[in-house]
């Protein structure tokens, strides 16, 4: 449990001459009954615009239709999140977890002010009154008045210490499967995106960045792009040259027409198979000790059998449907910012940073965001079009084409992992051992969080594992690559250790020639919220029906982002050994539901993100280059492709978990096992390679 106190700048609710009622840091009422949540949490289709609005019409007792959204400015004071240490952020799978109380206290306490005040009108026993629909209602008498009516006096109460929250069989709202708010918008394309922001007289600019990580600019030769109609200006900087133009069109154009010579500079000769190597080569030596259970090298001296494997994962990229972009206003007494950003404080001060502005002159105004994925928790794209903006006069939007926003992404960390298990007489495991390499983005994104050598964020899912382990231990090294920027993917840690962890489980069940299933659940006796998912998930995929040739079924379960989640992809392999995923199955405990039409889609998005980088997803680099450079070479799962999937959600009365992230985590492994399930061949390598699958002719 987490005690989390409400922001607010004073210890009573603020008042104004307009008598708006401000009770906290989050919700505004004004004289006409107007609800205003100010969102400290970003919408990138995730659904935080509608469920975290639940809370707060839960507790305020209003409608959900009630309530409307603004967009929170940057104060981290404010707005910070407490389960990112305090940055203003969303990712980690944290807002509604985040949100679950403070929310929740945020309506409570606004609805008790206004109960309190409408009894003070009365003269009557606040504990006669109640709040619905937008009013306070006194029953002995059939007195009531509108939120709006009260908001002055509202304002004038002193807030209190504490407030009594719902129960949950109380609940109208939090559970029930309400529509999205943020749908109509963007159906009607009213919704403004990032890459949409247009203030009066902007001009669009695109960029060339050094094609090798680290490298400079030597030379250009601009008179042909300045030569293309609609160009206005190029902008070189150290690393990069921009093309400053009315329209998109011609900034392309003079970018293709630029003759750009680049001093490639240390990384010239760097490639794939070199960082695979040294942190294959790092996996030999011990590394920070994770968690240590019992005695592992007892144990595995006195195992019946003993297994051992190498696990790996590439680099990978997040390809978000908006590529990277921001539009920036750089005066000599201010700067202005138009963004999608996971982290708008951070953006606010990467701007000041590059324009030598104080903070406070700096405004940034925050907009939907069109696929994050952790992308976006970065700020180099602010500053990279805040110092293309000091060199033009007025607002300057810059956008990055696809292939440039492939090839100078910040990617999903390489991951070289060793695993080994003893086995007892009866096949089960006495003994793990678990040894893995790879880049720690956290002690780059938040350093205290890096302590003695451990990332939590880069063990989350090889740590903590669902099963009675009786003697276990889990070891990270932390290898950064030369000259590759990595960052937070959509489940991060989890999306490289679950794939492990449960594939190494799946060769252990094998090796003991049980049921994949059926091994999992002897090992949950002490977790009944994990078996409970397991068995679900089965039942429900039809586990143990027979199946046709080269078609499998394959498991997954797992307990990260505080959400129990297990899956059961249906694969069929072609005889040339193309993978196709025909129906995934998965049943989820994410604690209380607080939408479940919006758990059910961020299932359903997070599996097929997941089958996606399991198939397809790979960036390679050679001669220091990214050799992938939009989706025909770094492929998108086609809709045509798409499995059917289906959601089953335990009733939970836990708080919530995290929902945007353990979907990925979790169908990885569960194809990779189908795909053994299938063909009897064991995949340790991702993506797929359909060469290992062909059938023998």
């Amino acid at each position: 449990m987490l005690s989390l106190s409400l922001p607010s700048q004073s210890a009573e609710a603020e008042a104004s001459d307009t008598g708006v009622f401000a009770p906290n840091a989050f919700i505004r009422i004004d004289g006409d009954g107007q609800i205003v949540l100010t969102m400290p949490y970003v919408e990138m289709g995730q659904g935080d615009y509608t469920a975290i609005p639940m809370l707060i019409a839960e507790e305020l007792e209003v409608g959900l239709n009630q309530v409307r959204l603004e967009h929170a400015p940057p104060d981290e004071k404010l707005y910070g999140n407490p389960l990112i240490g305090g940055v203003q952020a969303t990712g980690g799978s944290t807002a509604i977890p985040a949100a679950w109380e403070p929310m929740r206290r945020a309506g409570a306490t606004a609805r008790t002010l206004l109960v309190s005040a409408a009894a003070k009108r009365w003269n009557v026993d606040p504990k006669s009154c109640r709040a619905y629909g937008g009013e306070v209602l006194h029953a002995p008498t059939g007195r009531r008045l509108r939120y709006g009516e009260l908001a002055a006096d509202a304002a004038t109460m002193p807030v209190p210490a504490s407030v009594v929250l719902k129960r949950q069989g109380d609940f109208n709202l939090i559970g029930t499967p309400a529509k999205r708010l943020d749908t109509p918008a963007k159906v009607n394309g009213s919704a403004v995106y990032g890459i949409d922001a247009r203030p009066p007289g902007v001009k669009i600019a695109t960029l060339a960045q050094s094609p090798v990580f680290g490298g400079r600019v030597k030379s250009v030769d601009d008179a042909a792009a300045m030569a293309v109609k609609g160009v206005r200006q190029v902008v070189r900087l150290d690393d990069a040259v921009a093309v400053v133009a009315d329209h998109m069109g011609a900034a392309k154009k003079g970018l293709a027409a630029l003759a750009i010579e680049w001093d490639n500079g240390h990384h010239a000769k760097l490639d794939t198979h070199q960082i695979a190597g040294e942190l294959e080569k790092a996996t030999l030596n011990p590394g920070a000790v994770a968690q240590n259970i019992g005695d592992v090298e007892m144990a595995m001296a006195g195992a019946a059998a003993k297994i051992e494997a190498i696990y790996q994962v590439p680099f990978l990229a997040h390809a978000t449907m908006e590529p990277m972009n921001c539009t920036v206003h750089v005066r000599p007494d201010g700067c202005e910012v138009w963004v999608g950003s996971q982290v708008l404080a951070r953006a606010q001060a990467a701007a000041a940073k590059v324009t030598g502005l104080p903070l406070e002159k700096v405004v940034v105004h925050n907009h939907l965001i069109g696929g994050g994925f952790g992308r976006r928790l970065e700020i180099d794209g602010v500053a990279r079009a805040a110092e293309i903006a000091k060199h033009v006069d007025g607002p300057v939007k810059v956008v990055w084409t696809r292939e440039e926003d492939i090839q100078h992404d910040m990617y999903r960390p390489y991951w070289f992992d060793r695993i080994s298990a003893g086995l007892d007489e009866k096949g089960m495991p006495v003994a793990w051992n678990h040894r893995f390499a790879g880049s720690s983005i956290l002690a780059r994104f938040l350093p205290p969080a890096f302590n003695n050598g451990l990332d939590p964020d880069s063990t989350e899912g090889a740590i903590d594992l669902v099963y009675a382990l009786p003697n276990m231990r889990v070891e990270y090294l932390r290898v950064e690559p030369p000259g590759i920027p990595t960052a937070f993917w959509r489940s991060v840690g989890p999306s490289h250790n679950v794939f492990v962890t449960e594939s190494f489980i799946d060769e252990l069940a094998a090796a003991a020639k049980q049921d994949a299933v059926a091994y999992r659940g002897a090992l949950l006796d002490k977790s009944p919220r994990a078996r409970a998912v397991l068995e679900l998930a089965a039942e429900k995929a039809g586990w143990g029906q027979p199946l046709p040739e080269r078609v499998g079924r394959g498991v997954a379960v797992q307990f990260v982002f505080g959400t129990y989640l297990a899956l059961v992809a249906e694969v069929e392999v072609s005889k040339d050994g193309a993978v196709r995923v025909r129906r995934v199955v998965g049943a989820v405990d994410c604690g209380v539901a607080v939408n479940p039409n919006i758990v059910q889609a961020q299932v359903e998005g997070a599996v097929v993100f997941g089958i996606t980088a399991a198939l397809y997803g790979e960036i390679t680099l050679k001669d220091g280059r990214v050799e992938q450079a939009n989706f025909d070479s770094y492929q998108m799962l086609r809709i045509s492709e798409a499995p059917a999937i289906e959601v089953h959600i335990v009733q939970s009365s836990e708080p919530p978990g995290g929902m945007g992230e353990p979907g990925t985590s979790a169908i990885v492994p569960a194809v990779a096992n189908a795909i053994f399930a299938a063909t009897g061949k064991r995949l340790r390598k991702m993506p797929v390679d359909a060469n290992a699958l062909k059938q023998p002719a």
